[in-house]
């Protein structure tokens, strides 16, 4: 069974960092690539950023480029999402995705 468990959530003041952890389970983490999703209050599923399976490519959305990080650690099963320079708007729940699945969810406020 795929298990995705997100960490590391929090309330933050802008320009503050947080960083988010995604421990998987019940597959080969280290053979497929894997995303940071978030959804904001009251909006749709936005995706952030798409790793691909050793961790040497990595895609960004706009809104986030050059403030997040997405890594992986394979030998753990884990996958990071550093977050800086954090802004209101990037207040959400979020999620990290293998394929369809993801997991419960991380809550990110930023505010101050």
């Amino acid at each position: 069974e795929v298990q995705l468990v997100e960490s590391g959530g929090g309330l933050v003041q802008p320009g503050g960092s947080l960083r988010l952890s995604c421990a998987a389970s019940g597959f080969t983490f280290s053979s497929y690539p894997m995303n940071w999703v978030r959804q904001a209050p009251g909006k749709g599923l936005e995706w952030v950023s798409t790793i691909n399976s050793d961790g040497g490519r990595t895609t960004y959305a706009d809104s986030v480029k050059g403030r997040f990080t997405i890594s992986r650690d394979n030998a753990k099963n884990i996958m990071y999402l550093q977050m800086n320079s954090l802004k209101a708007e990037d207040t959400a729940v979020y999620y990290c995705r293998y394929g369809i699945q993801r997991g419960q969810g991380t809550q990110v406020t930023v505010s101050s």
